[in-house]
């Protein structure tokens, strides 16, 4: 062996060892679910789409988007690419993580928790939810339902689709997290819902609420503020409220403080909405003039005179 080669092949080997496994097995963890009921399989998210094949009953896919309320981007067993109907009549997930290391299986969250059996490494499993920083709440291949440690040398977990559950706390720094995405999107009143390119204020909320949930809240600000009002008690004055709360305002009537002394805030029409960060700032979209999608301070600002309510979307 020549001293050139055996340069070339210690490099390498230099390299290969700077590699996570991971990396080395061209591999991440996906999405997958079983094909509840046949259903079709087509080439745009549409009924429009042309078909590429039913999918049989029991047939397993790897879910790689959900690109609407009503549409997964999912791959076949053929490695085919296409879209099936979100329906869960048609589809259910079956795993979202796997095991990396042999880990307990457990009853409960906790290391008291009775040991229902080791979950094997390679072992796809489904977490359902996120209990605390250090159990999530899972279901395995068997649909047996139990609490798995969420240390990284022991899972992977994929959360491009499947939305577990979350604690409060996670929630809202996840909404949050998902509208600073989109920090100077363009504007567009009537802006397309699920197309990310523009936003007009509840096309924004709403995308940035879907890809945190899953659930498309309505399109617009009015039955925003009234999905708000179902959940419990809004709040009046804007000080009070907690980050990740949605604010509610109506339509521009002057800078002053007296300029909207007539107004009662539970009955006036609601015309904006905006996403509370906490600290006297909002996160929204307004115009195309205001560079789209940013964050504003509200007191001493017209803002804070418009405002009528606000409440959680997670009490």
């Amino acid at each position: 062996m020549t001293k050139r080669l055996m340069t070339l092949l210690l490099a390498a080997l230099i390299v290969l060892a700077a590699v996570p496994p991971a990396a080395l097995a061209g591999e991440s963890v996906s999405t997958k679910a079983k094909i509840a009921a046949g259903v079709s399989f087509r080439d745009e998210p549409s009924t429009s789409g042309n078909l590429i094949r039913y999918l049989k009953t029991n047939e397993t896919v790897t879910l790689l988007q959900q690109v609407n309320p009503y549409w997964y981007k999912v791959g076949d067993q053929n490695g085919t690419t296409g879209y099936v109907s979100s329906n869960e009549k048609y589809i259910e997930f079956s795993s979202n993580a796997q095991i990396l290391y042999g880990v307990n299986f457990r009853t409960s969250p906790g290391t008291t928790g009775a040991v229902i059996r080791m979950l094997g490494k390679g072992e796809e499993i489904l977490i359902l939810e996120k209990i605390n920083d250090g159990w999530y709440k899972a279901r395995d291949s068997k649909g047996v339902t139990g609490y798995v440690s969420t240390g990284a040398k022991y899972i992977e977990v994929n959360t491009d689709v499947y939305k577990m559950a979350l604690s409060r706390e996670d929630r809202i720094e996840s909404f949050i997290s998902e509208g600073m995405k989109y920090l100077g999107t363009p504007y567009e009143f009537g802006s397309q819902r699920f197309d990310i390119s523009t936003f007009d204020c509840s096309d924004f909320v709403q995308q940035a609420f879907w890809n945190m949930t899953g659930i498309a809240l309505p399109g617009d600000s009015r039955g925003q503020a009234d999905y708000v009002r179902n959940r419990g008690p809004v709040q009046l004055d804007w000080t009070r409220l907690k980050r990740g709360d949605l604010m509610f305002f109506m339509s521009y009537e002057g800078s002053k403080a007296s300029d909207y002394a007539h107004v009662n805030r539970m009955t006036e029409r609601v015309t904006h909405v905006a996403i509370y960060l906490g600290g006297g700032q909002m996160l929204h979209t307004y115009s195309p003039e205001s560079g789209g999608v940013r964050i504003d301070t509200l007191s001493g600002k017209a803002w804070e005179h418009r405002y009528l309510y606000g409440g959680s979307f997670t009490d």
